[in-house]
């Protein structure tokens, strides 16, 4: 069999395989709108990894000369991509807000007030002439040896 046989035989084993690549990236495209629009950052992470396994499948029917599955496999990826941001947006603008907590905190203060204490009167010690205070040994210890200081001859 000659190479143009060979290749002719390829073209109609690769176009079908470029095909269902493409059919298989468009589906990943498409779980992957829907998971980003929803903020599910791991779901689109495993839908745009098949998506690469789709495009490459895709990528094979160009042996036969079909690039139609390889420009819709990446176009879907791109608009998935695209859509899937500006619709988190909208679905991040239109959601629900909760009350601020800063009232309910202000609310729970004001109804477990208590009125203040008065302070007491600042009690002022009088001054003490200080004593002379001898030196004594301080015993110091590490993890297994004591030192303690020898005391010093009075003079």
């Amino acid at each position: 069999m000659s190479s143009t046989g060979i290749l002719r035989d390829l073209a109609e084993f690769f176009a079908p395989v470029g095909f269902i690549g493409a059919v298989i990236a468009v589906l990943c495209a498409l779980i992957a709108l829907i998971a980003f629009a929803w903020g599910a950052a791991g779901v689109v992470g495993g839908a745009v990894g098949v998506w690469i396994v789709g495009a490459l499948l895709s990528l094979a029917s160009g042996f036969s000369g079909e690039w139609m599955p390889t420009i819709a496999a990446g176009g879907a990826l791109l608009v998935a991509l695209v859509a899937g941001g500006v619709l988190r947006g909208i679905v991040v603008a239109l959601a629900p807000r909760s009350k601020p907590v800063q009232a309910g905190l202000e609310q729970s203060r004001a109804a477990t007030a208590v009125a203040p204490a008065r302070p007491a009167a600042p009690v002022v010690a009088a001054p003490v002439a200080a004593a002379p205070v001898a030196a004594a040994p301080v015993a110091v210890a590490t993890a297994s040896v004591v030192t303690v200081p020898r005391a010093r001859a009075a003079a």
